[in-house]
């Protein structure tokens, strides 16, 4: 089975309408069958400050999804894009899934970021989103920024039939040693065997890149950091397998996933 990714290395704003602009330049460039991957925050915004949320209008976001759903099935692409959503009376972050069939799919990051914590509500579950392809059903797991940093998340997510991880980031610190992340998305894919598609935001402080890597831990395309660009990459999902994973040896260490189901 082969599946063809589109990533999209945008800025990202505190204004909706410009960003659904940027989205709806990206998704033009891609093909029927494409997944389409951006950043995390793409709809609402995002940043290292969280305070434009106060006066922030709850309704744009909502209208915002609502569009993009649309244009997911007026393309017939699938795509996937992070934004800020309105939960439990405040805020999460969430990674969005939204197929050619017409289907939403909701992740809210569990691990939140220092800026993060007191001002968004976590998440609670690591599940997969099933999406039906051409040659067959994919599945994927979503990943939001510092996950990548909790590599028994992945672990999970594989363990439950992810073949491909879709990781959404806002990375521009330059507090971060540079090629730190890159290494951890390289590990992610090559530990588990699945491919990793990320997309971060263009920014000259930019320090994850946007690539996809092979489940050997093979970088097959990245994106120079800084500046808007596009990747258009083909996987053949009969590289990913279990071989690894099914050495572990769990008689001695074993994870235990508590949320839902």
């Amino acid at each position: 089975m082969q599946i063809s990714i589109l990533i999209g290395q945008v800025p990202v704003t505190w204004d909706v309408d410009a960003n659904l602009g940027t989205l709806r330049d990206i998704v033009n460039e891609a093909q029927p069958g494409d997944l389409v991957v951006l950043p995390e925050g793409m709809l609402s915004g995002y940043g290292a400050d969280l305070t434009p949320l106060e006066a922030f209008d709850r309704a744009l976001i909502g209208n915002a999804v609502a569009q993009v759903g649309a244009l997911a099935v007026q393309r017939q692409v699938e795509i996937f894009c992070g934004s800020l959503l309105p939960w439990r009376g405040g805020w999460c972050n969430a990674g969005l899934t939204f197929t050619a069939a017409g289907d939403h799919y909701v992740y809210r990051k569990i691990n939140l970021a220092m800026n993060e914590r007191g001002r968004l509500h976590p998440g609670a579950g690591l599940s997969t989103v099933n999406i039906s392809q051409p040659q067959g059903k994919l599945t994927v797991g979503v990943q939001l920024c510092r996950e990548v940093r909790f590599p028994e998340q992945w672990q999970h997510l594989a363990s439950t039939g992810a073949e491909l991880f879709v990781y959404m980031t806002n990375a521009a610190n330059t507090r971060e040693i540079e090629g730190v992340w890159r290494s951890h998305l390289i590990s992610r894919a090559a530990e588990n065997q699945r491919f990793v598609v990320s997309a971060n935001i263009a920014h000259p402080d930019q320090h994850c890149p946007s690539m996809v890597v092979s489940p050997r831990g093979e970088v097959l395309g990245e994106l120079p950091n800084g500046a808007p660009g596009l990747l258009k990459q083909t996987l053949d999902l009969t590289q990913v397998g279990d071989w690894y994973l099914g050495q572990r040896r769990q008689d001695v260490l074993s994870i235990a996933y508590h949320g839902p189901e």
